[in-house]
Order: C-alpha cells, then structure tokens, then sequence
C-alpha cells in the first residue's frame, strides 16, 4: 500500500514538474519570438525602460501579450492636447486613475501592469505633459518619462485692460478669451496673498501683470491668472509693503493708482512726477481729473475700433456717468483700469518728491507740472491754446 502510494506519489511530482517545464519553455518560446516580431509588447524597449527578465517577467508579459490589443490601440482617433500633471512622489496608480478619468486610458491595471513590465513604474517624472486621447497606451508610457511640455509665448502689453488681454488669447488660440474674461471679471478663481486686499466681487483687472509668457498648450484661465500673479510678485520692489503703507495705501489702492499714471505716462522717466501729482491730489482730498478713467469708463467705440477713445472731450468729462469718471467722483476710482508694469507700481510705491498738483501735455509725449492753478491755467493756455 505504502509503495503504491509513493509510485502515485513520484509519479503525480514528475508530471507535474514535466507540466511546468513545458510552460515555462512555452511561455520562453514565445517571449522570445515576440521580441522579434511586430505584436511584441515591448516593441523594441521604451526608452529609460529595464529589459524583462525570469519567469515572473516572461509570465508578466504572456498577460500583456493577450492584452496587446488594448495597450496599443489608442482609446480615441481625438488628437486634442490635454494639459497633464505629475506631483512629486505620485503612484503609477494614482497617475493611471487619473489618466483613466481623463479619457487617456481605459483600464489602470494593466496600464500599472505594463510600467511594472517595463521597469518605468517607479520613474514616471514628475512635471507637466501634453498627451492626445490619439495616444496608445504604450505611447502614453514613454511620453511620462520625461517632462516636455509643449508650449506657446505670449506678450501682454503694459496698460492693456483685461478685454484686450482676453482677445489676444483668443488670436494666439491659446485659450477661449470669453471665458477667461467671464473668470477675470467674477474674480473669485484664485487665491494668491496679492489678492489679500482685493474688495469683494471685484475683478482680476490690474492684476493681468503685462509680461512675456510661456505657457503649456491650452491652459485654464486659473493657471494664467496664478502664472501672472507669480510673475507680479516677482516683480516687486523689496520692502514694497512698507512702501505702501509709507503712502497709506493697499496694494489694490496701488494698483489702481498705478494703472492711472501707466496710461497718462508715456516717457517713462516722467512716471514718478506724475505719481506725485495724483498722491499729493488724493491727500489733499482733490479730485484726480484723469482722463483714463473716463476713457475706461467708455469703454469700446465700434466707429474706431479701440478701447481707449482719444481725445475726450470736455463735455464728455461731465457726461460720463460712472464712478470711474474721476472728474466726477473724487478719489480713486473703484478699481485698476489697465495693467500698469513694474515701472508705473514702482512710481506709485516710490514717487518723486514734489508738490505737484497739476500737468498739461506738450504735444510730443512730455508733461509740463504745476504746483498751483495760476501756473496750470499759463501752461493750458501755452500748450493747448485754451482756458
């Protein structure tokens, strides 16, 4: 009995061993055909990638080989960019679920499965990418090895208001202008500690910081707005607080004092004069008389095709009701009207030291200041042949 039960026994082993040998020389055969051939998963190596190796790889890879189908036919024939992020320390999980929810992928284990194959599921980079649902899975894996994000350039002009932002945006295809204007002007986006004395329910307009940008294709109007507030921030003079509270105003109030003297100044050297004339005005509780305001308060004249309606006339100075018509409201207007460059914020936080009060244009670009009306009313009369 015992020897029948040990020949059963040896017997069972020996088949089973002889079972096991077969599959692993098929499962090899069949490993080393594929790496020859067209279907192979691997398909000649993903750059970075490690070479397969053992039975636990060779097992692996006769999974993904029935799953070939899957891995190299991409989801969509949509060759859309889609903005594609990587945080630091991320799972090859977490990065598939995403990718999955994004339309990219369709199934994360096997997407986990073939970066584990491959070696690459503990070196996907941490970055920015631009991947296309016109992706394989397999193009989609390589893609994550290395941050190359495509990208686009783009210039904001100083003293520019947020329409013609959003349409340059629009021209460049960069983004839908009208809903980064619709995001601009709710102001409730972002967060960013330059917005800290932003009042309510205003917009994003003065915070636009005018500058040449890099950005990846496609971006949200969040990710410009947090780019430009960054690059603001940059910007700043040190000790710039200290500087508006020296002036005994916010950085909002600087801003829009700031887009004021950025659209009356036009030699740059002059910025700080004129800064004064609108601090010592505003501490002697005068009205600023600024002609931007009025020409913001305007808005877009369709018989010229511009948003800055040149010149304006006396009459429209006492006609145009708005509370950013500075002839009629004292004080600063409610918020910035263009976004005024480093230059002009400077002259707001460091202005020349002058009692200014007043300045008329010359004709070529200058400004002639005046400290009293009498001297104001000489310079009209010289400059502009009028009371």
């Amino acid at each position: 009995m015992r020897k029948r039960l040990w020949l059963f026994l040896r017997g069972f082993f020996f088949v089973a061993a002889l079972v096991s040998l077969v599959a692993v020389l098929g499962v090899g055969i069949w490993y080393l055909r594929s790496q020859g051939s067209g279907t192979s998963i691997v398909l000649n190596a993903i750059p970075g990638g490690r070479q397969p190796q053992g039975v636990g790889d060779w097992a692996l890879g006769f999974y993904l080989q029935l799953n070939a189908e899957h891995i190299n036919k991409p989801v969509s024939d949509d060759p859309t960019p889609i903005h594609f992020r990587i945080e630091t320390g991320e799972t090859a999980v977490s990065i598939g679920t995403r990718l999955q929810e994004m339309g990219l992928i369709t199934d994360v284990e096997l997407f986990r499965r073939f970066l584990q194959y491959n070696g690459l599921d503990a070196s996907l980079e941490a970055g920015d990418y631009v991947l296309r649902r016109n992706m394989s899975m397999r193009e989609i894996g390589e893609a994550l090895q290395h941050s190359k994000v495509e990208e686009v350039t783009i210039t904001i002009p100083e003293g520019w208001r947020a329409e013609q932002v959003a349409e340059l945006l629009s021209k460049r295809e960069i983004t839908d202008g009208g809903m980064f204007l619709a995001v601009v002007r709710r102001g409730e986006a972002v967060q960013h500690p330059l917005l800290e004395s932003k009042p309510a329910g205003m917009s994003y307009e003065g915070y636009l910081f005018p500058e040449t940008y890099r950005l990846p294709v496609q971006p949200t109007p969040e990710d410009i707005l947090t780019r430009m507030l960054n690059v603001l921030q940059s910007r700043l003079p040190i000790g710039w607080e200290s500087m508006a509270a020296a002036q005994g105003l916010t950085f909002y109030q600087v801003l829009t004092l700031a887009s004021i003297v950025e659209r009356e100044a036009v030699i740059p050297d002059e910025r700080p004069a004129i800064a004064s004339v609108y601090l010592n005005r505003l501490k002697r509780g005068m009205y600023l008389n600024a002609d931007p305001t009025v020409q913001y308060a305007m808005g877009y004249q369709p018989d010229s095709g511009q948003w800055w309606k040149t010149p304006v006339t006396i009459e429209e100075y006492q006609s145009i009701n708005s509370p950013y018509n500075t002839y009629l409201h004292p004080g600063l207007p409610p918020g910035p009207i263009c976004s005024p460059g480093i230059s002009a914020i400077t002259a707001v936080l460091q202005p020349a030291n002058t009692d200014y009060l007043y300045f008329v244009a010359r004709g070529d670009g200058g400004h002639v200041f005046a400290t009293t009306m009498e001297e104001h009313e000489r310079n009209v009369q010289i400059y502009l042949g009028g009371p």
